[in-house]
């Protein structure tokens, strides 16, 4: 048995650690760069800057205050009294955004050459930083590839995939004339109420990692110089994705033992890959705004991490220190805060009081040039890495690399792996699915016929729901599916609404659906983003509900295709469905992907990145804890019920099946740095050929802070034909069974540990 650690009121003393030192002192100076560090670039240049110059580095404006009309600009002409007045009179460094909307790659080269040629006039000759949110690909840009969301990718449990579509999407960035992406998200998914939960990979930390780091790899791995790359921005640290009320930008409650075990992890393995920037959460965790925290910006993100690139913040957030939070009683007192915890640039973004108000506490003293040096060395690095003091305008190099062929069959692939078959019921004797292509199939429900559903946020605009702006080219599901069986097997009602209060045609489906074989029933979340796409039930939406209880009373089989940027609960009407695929959000070739598992072209493999609730009242991650689960109904009579979500962390069907024998370890026991080799078989014992993902979890059986059931440790996919094997080979270090005691350390403690794959069950024990 281990010793445990633990000692009277620990939890208390731990928790109070912890808010004293969030607050920080907010008058100490972030950690410094030293003079053989800097790039003598950037070191003989900041000598020769004013003042002015350097805090004009700092200040990022969105695109509208240089704009015709602002934000009712109609084609993005810039303004050229307002670009004069952002960079001669403010000295403005970066600018972001898109307004009014997506460009064409000649018009943001356009813009960007507008602005630089602005920038290269100034005595220094500095460079403008344009920075854009390339979410699933280029958002902002006119005929770009989109990708799945994060949460789709996570599904696929294929890292090379994700990278690849990463690389895609830094191509057609630089290609746009913008070297910086707001983009990953490594935020974890545990508050599924959360309006960006289809912004990460899901609910597991070491999921998020992997996916993550090849995300940053894919946007930098060729250097920032070069015209295949784009400098990336992991975001948002820290704790963003757990607000206690599910609404975006509120206040989070995270004991710290819980911050560095679920929520660090991801930031910690993306500082080690190389990620040239961070954007910082807009909330608060017990009760301080991340913005103005020292302990978390310079102490733990600097400090512990080593993060040596630049802190932005986000939207508008220093301001909102005195707005919002309250913490700072004036405006000025805002932005001396977010200076002194360590931010470096701030997302301003409509006018230029940060940079008067930073100037005006330079000047008296209260914050000295030296704090302000640390900052602007770090901007300036940047865009020398990036290669803008040699070119600052958009290559022609790079934009040969848009729009290529390859991309789409990329973002295809990418969408068919992302596909979770949930359910999968006989009918006749035989699976539903796949569907016969002379099948006769009546195609329903809001997301049929909507393109926006399956692109979801940041597509063509921040909320992705205006269809007119898509490119002509992209099909929606009835389109897809008529391409792969012919229009006269299709019936549709095209009904693309998701409105509370807007009634769907139950009685024309019950009608249509008597001269078909099957109704493919698509239900789900039109696009939205951030705040907009707040709810306050997990509930599907009962018109929707409604319309699926009438697709079942016509005693013909239902196939419920859910698309979704998070799990709606469907609880209902789930026992009626004959077959359910999930297919988030999954981009521009979402339509074709879901087509061809539906009838067979391909043999579905993605699986859950998330546990899909099955009720309101009870969402809880797959790590759950013992005393979780445990319910005592009667006095003295336990039950293990507490664990009940609709499907499982990790499930995914498919139209073969696998079997899993012969778990082995190396050894029954490894000792310090040790390495312990695990192996199992894998066989295809279907009848069709098929991908699957092979995870590895592991259980501590006893420890000092309460155990989980289990965590995921490794993963890998194979491919396998129909009857073959392949035995898979994992390696497990003692950091794979670490965790974060409560003394806040990461140890691994000495104790029996349980390896499990699949079935397979294993024990081994760890020795110091």
């Amino acid at each position: 048995m281990k010793k445990i650690t633990l000692v009277i009121y620990a939890a208390a003393l731990v928790l109070f650690f912890s808010c004293s030192k969030q607050g920080g002192d907010n008058n100490s100076t972030t950690t410094t760069v030293s003079s053989k560090e800097m790039d003598p670039r950037v070191k003989d240049l900041l000598a020769k800057m004013s003042i002015e110059e350097k805090i004009g580095q700092m200040t990022q404006v969105n695109l509208n205050v240089i704009l015709v009309g602002g934000y009712g600009s109609k084609d993005g002409s810039i303004d050229p009294a307002l670009l004069d007045t952002a960079i001669m009179k403010y000295k403005v460094g970066s600018i972001l955004n898109a307004v009014p909307g997506a460009h064409t790659v000649q018009k943001w080269n356009s813009l960007i050459k507008e602005i630089q040629d602005k920038a290269l006039t100034t005595p220094n000759k500095i460079p403008v930083l344009y920075g854009i949110d390339a979410i699933h690909g280029v958002t902002f840009t006119q005929e770009s590839t989109l990708f799945p969301h994060n949460i789709a990718e996570a599904a696929t449990r294929n890292i090379e995939i994700v990278k690849a579509g990463a690389k895609v999407t830094a191509k057609e960035t630089r290609a746009s004339g913008i070297r910086w992406n707001f983009d990953p998200v490594l935020d974890i998914a545990r508050q599924p109420l959360w309006a960006r939960f289809p912004e990460t990979f899901g609910e597991d930390p070491y999921l998020i990692t992997q996916m993550g780091v090849a995300t940053i790899t894919g946007y930098e791995e060729d250097g920032l110089n070069k015209v295949t790359a784009v400098a990336s921005c992991m975001k948002h640290f820290i704790g963003y994705s757990n607000p206690a009320s599910g609404k975006d930008r509120t206040p989070a409650y995270i004991s710290e033992i819980q911050l560095r075990e679920y929520y660090l992890p991801q930031f910690k393995a993306a500082v080690a890959a190389g990620a040239s920037t961070v954007m910082i959460n807009s909330g608060e965790i017990n009760g301080i705004p991340v913005h103005s925290s020292k302990y978390l910006l310079t102490d733990v993100l600097r400090g512990e991490l080593g993060f040596k690139g630049v802190i932005v913040s986000d939207w508008e957030d220093v301001i909102r220190l005195h707005t919002r939070h309250k913490i700072a009683n004036t405006p000025k007192e805002a932005v001396r805060m977010a200076i002194e915890a360590g931010l470096d640039m701030s997302m301003v973004p409509h006018d230029y009081s940060f940079y008067t108000l930073l100037l005006q506490l330079v000047k008296e003293g209260t914050i000295s040039e030296k704090r302000i040096d640390e900052s602007v060395a770090r901007i300036l690095d940047l865009k020398y890495k990036t290669g803008l003091f040699d070119n600052a305008y958009g290559e022609e190099e790079a934009k040969k690399n848009f729009g290529l062929p390859e991309y789409k069959v990329l973002a295809l692939e990418a969408a068919r792996e992302a596909m979770t078959l949930l359910k999968n019921d006989s009918v006749k004797g035989a699976p539903v699915l796949p569907l016969s292509k002379t099948a006769k199939v009546l195609i329903a429900g809001p997301a049929a016929s909507s393109v926006t559903a399956l692109n979801g946020c940041w597509s063509y605009s921040w909320q992705g729901d205006d269809a007119s702006r898509y490119p002509s080219s992209y099909k929606n599901i009835v389109q897809s599916i008529t391409d792969k069986i012919g229009e006269k097997n299709v019936v549709s009602i095209a009904e693309p609404f998701y409105k509370n209060g807007e009634k769907y045609d139950a009685a024309a489906l019950t009608a249509k659906a008597r001269a078909v074989d099957y109704i493919i029933l698509c239900l789900g979340e039109n696009a939205y983003a951030e705040t907009p796409g707040s709810i306050f039930d997990l509930t599907l939406d009962k018109n929707q509900l409604e319309l699926a209880k009438a697709a079942i009373a016509t005693n013909k089989p239902v196939i419920l295709v859910l698309v979704e940027g998070r799990p709606r609960v469907i609880r209902e009407i789930v026992g009626g469905m004959k077959g359910v695929l999930q297919a988030y959000w999954p981009g521009s070739q979402g339509g074709a992907a879901i087509a061809d598992v539906l009838f067979g072209d391909y043999n579905p493999n993605g699986i859950l990145p998330y546990s899909y609730p099955a009720y309101t009242g009870m969402v809880m991650t797959y790590d759950y804890k013992f005393s979780e689960i445990e319910e005592e109904l009667i006095p003295g009579t336990f039950g293990m019920t507490g664990y009940r979500p609709q499907w499982p962390f990790g499930f995914g069907l498919s139209y073969t099946t696998f079997s899993y024998s012969n778990l082995k370890l190396g050894k029954d026991t490894i000792a310090g740095d040790d390495k312990l080799s695990v192996t199992v078989d894998v066989k295809n014992t279907g009848a069709k050929d098929g991908k699957v993902a092979v995870e590895l979890y592991t259980k501590d059986l006893y420890a000092s802070i309460t155990p989980c059931q289990k965590r995921l440790r490794k993963f890998t996919k194979i491919a396998l034909k129909a009857g073959e094997s392949k035995t898979v080979s994992f390696e497990l270090t003692k950091e794979d069974l670490a965790f974060v005691n409560a003394d806040l350390k990461t140890v691994t403690e000495e104790g029996e540990f349980e390896v499990i794959i699949e079935n397979q069950k294993v024990l081994f024990t760890y020795k110091k």
